[in-house]
């Protein structure tokens, strides 16, 4: 039981890698129309890759909540949550946005191929990611909530973009498809993560509804969002945790990530 947390980091670090060999392997096969060659990407193993995001997800919730219930809280347990965020949350997040950018530029009319120059703008994802886990760990003003936007929460953002491109709810796979609203969501999530920002976790010290009322809010906005909205409630719930965290800004103290 001492390593339960550990392996359940472990977990996320293990759907971390596996997601990036779906990324990395998504086959590509050449078409042809008009006498012209195009090159097209399989998109079906990068919904993989945002599924096992999400499956990490899972894994990282429950490594911080078994290590609190059975008070194996560890210097060593820390770091190595830190080392697979970076990889899960960060390095995987960048990679779907590369991939997202390249389908967005070769829609364009006339294009039959994209520069790195224009791409490598969504590996800013990764290092804005790995400046913060280095930057936070060490911040003892966190205790129970956060300064600037949590890894994982950027992760599962952008794990959700392939999928609302692949059901399209609300028509929003338009927006994702389109290069400037992809660099726009670039810059705002490097933002978030490294501003000064108190930031909602969702670790209930108590049980007073007045100190508790955003997380419960933002509970029910999550729940109901999933039934309502499918893969579109993520970046709903996204948003609406970044504005209860400016309405209700918490009281900062060491939280972690």
């Amino acid at each position: 039981m001492k390593q339960l947390p550990n392996f359940l980091t472990l977990g996320n670090l293990f759907c971390g890698a596996l997601a990036i060999i779906f990324i990395l392997h998504a086959p590509q096969y050449i078409a042809e129309f008009n006498g012209v060659e195009y090159t097209i990407t399989n998109p079906e193993p990068v919904y993989w890759a945002s599924a096992l995001v999400l499956l990490a997800g899972i894994f990282d919730f429950l490594d911080g909540l078994a290590a609190r219930w059975l008070k194996l809280q560890s210097p060593f347990g820390k770091e190595l949550d830190s080392l697979a965020d970076m990889v899960t949350f960060g390095l995987v997040p960048g990679m779907i946005l590369f991939r997202l950018l390249r389908s967005a530029y070769m829609r364009m009319p006339e294009v039959f191929d994209v520069s790195y120059v224009n791409l490598a703008p969504a590996l800013l994802i990764p290092c804005f990611a790995a400046y913060r886990l280095a930057k936070f760990n060490l911040d003892t003003r966190q205790s129970e909530n956060f300064i600037g936007m949590p890894t994982p929460a950027v992760g599962l953002l952008v794990a959700s973009f392939p999928l609302i491109m692949l059901y399209n709810p609300f028509n929003l796979a338009h927006f994702l498809q389109n290069i400037w609203v992809l660099y726009a969501i670039i810059v705002l999530l490097c933002y978030l993560m490294v501003a000064e920002i108190p930031m909602l976790s969702l670790k209930f010290k108590n049980l007073q509804m007045g100190q508790n009322w955003p997380r419960i809010l933002l509970i029910i906005l999550a729940v109901a969002g999933a039934f309502l909205l499918k893969f579109a409630a993520v970046p709903f719930v996204f948003v609406c945790y970044v504005l209860l965290s400016v309405i209700a800004p918490p009281v900062t103290g060491n939280a972690g990530k």
